[in-house]
């Protein structure tokens, strides 16, 4: 009898000598929530959304200056902390959350260096933050684009000025804005909500704004609510009411991070996605899906046949030339990557902002003071820029190469919801 208390003495001494229990994801996922909310005190375009524990939000002093050598260090151990999880037990969904986490991570810790001073160049900066290898297209490329239009658009003059003449006929009114957004965005919301079965508490609310340099902006306020912005400064046309409604709404951002919230968040207990660092691989897949959920609510001839036959009577618009308008935004929507090559050579220092505001009147056929709004947007969120058109595009194709194509939309409603649901990057895209 003594002889086996002795053991169990000895099994007890041993096990409080050994080497401490690593952390497990949940211990890590809090220590780099607060560490994100840290940093985005001292940048106010950090912190995308945040809809965790109110506990954990910062209770410390900013200080005057952004203390970035603390930051960095911690950001760095837990990135060795991440990388030293034995996952050789985890399920695909477990092993899925850990390479989403540490791509977080990584993107965090460059942003972070990107604040301190540090430079890259567009494609190391669009890898490091967006787990992406952005295209490259010459200006031939775009060149070739603007030939096709040219036998479009016949006429006298730029075919920028022609172009922005014909399309001013498509400018919803002021006084109609709010009637015209409102009833597409009931109709994106009804047409998401027949395939995905949303929080019944879900809501937004809808404020126009100005000053910004962005068109739209959906700011998620947790427990499947949202506040979405959208910015009047300049003239709003009639295909941006559908296109802002499911970009910003349904089933764009707002089911997005409800989604990420009901499922993830909630569901799981993955407190690392109750935050959402913007400048993130996570900005990929909300853009990318938000602006491939447009065709996804939409299929087909459906939008053009509801905006000609609902909107556009609404805004008081003559739909005789509809078919042309958008057979032209069909073609130019094949130039929207010249926008990624002026923001390249822009912030690679090639060009100047003003020679980047000339390229973009060029090639996306915008009004010299909305360039000069882009060239804002750029200064602003940089590489953000790839997530709108590769986003989607890696969306798109990877929606359709599991089977969702546009003849069979139950199929793709179904993977696009798992999409939305799940951890992904742009590499687990491929």
């Amino acid at each position: 009898m003594q002889k086996i208390l002795f053991s169990l003495v000895l099994v007890l001494i041993i096990s409080s000598c050994s080497t401490p229990e690593k952390p497990k994801m949940n211990d890590l996922a809090e220590a780099y929530v607060k560490l994100v909310l840290e940093i985005g005190q001292y940048n106010s375009d950090f912190v995308d959304a945040y809809y965790g524990p109110e506990e954990w939000k910062p209770t410390t002093v900013i200080l005057d200056t952004m203390p970035a050598a603390d930051f960095l260090t911690r950001a760095t151990h837990l990135i060795e902390k991440v990388d030293a999880l034995v996952t050789n037990s985890f399920s695909e969904i477990d092993k899925a959350r850990h390479r989403m986490f540490k791509k977080q991570l990584i993107a965090v810790k460059t942003k972070l260096e990107m604040l301190s001073g540090k430079t890259y160049s567009f494609d190391a900066e669009a890898k490091l933050l967006y787990d992406a290898d952005p295209p490259h297209f010459t200006e031939e490329h775009f060149n070739k684009l603007l030939e096709t239009l040219e036998e479009e658009l016949p006429g006298e003059g730029e075919l920028s000025t022609r172009y922005n003449d014909f399309a001013n006929q498509f400018i919803i009114p002021k006084e109609k804005l709010d009637t015209v957004f409102r009833v597409a965005i009931t109709e994106a919301r009804k047409r998401t909500n027949h395939h995905f079965k949303l929080p019944e508490n879900e809501d937004f609310v809808l404020e126009y704004v100005n000053d910004k340099s962005w068109s739209g902006y959906n700011y998620y306020q947790g427990k499947s609510k949202s506040l979405i912005q959208i910015n009047t400064d300049f003239p709003i046309f009639i295909q941006r009411a559908i296109d802002l409604a499911c970009h910003e709404g349904y089933p764009g951002h707002h089911v997005f991070n409800a989604l990420l919230e009901q499922n993830l968040v909630d569901a799981k207990g993955w407190k690392e996605f109750s935050v959402y660092p913007l400048f993130s691989p996570q900005s990929l897949i909300a853009e990318g899906s938000a602006n491939y959920g447009i065709e996804v609510a939409f299929p087909g001839d459906e939008r053009v046949a509801f905006e000609k036959e609902v909107l556009f009577p609404i805004a008081g618009l003559d739909a005789t030339q509809a078919d042309t308008y958008y057979k032209i935004l069909g073609l130019m929507g094949q130039l929207n990557y010249a926008g990624n090559e002026a923001a390249r050579k822009y912030l690679n220092g090639e060009i100047s902002r003003e020679e980047a505001a000339k390229w973009l009147e060029k090639y996306l056929f915008y009004a010299p003071d909305r360039a000069l709004q882009r060239t804002r947007f750029i200064d602003q969120y940089r590489s953000y820029v790839i997530n709108y058109n590769l986003g989607k595009d890696l969306v798109a194709d990877y929606v359709k190469a599991k089977g969702g194509t546009v003849d069979e939309p139950e199929k793709r409603w179904a993977i696009f919801k798992e999409l939305l649901s799940n951890p992904h990057t742009a590499s687990s895209l491929k």
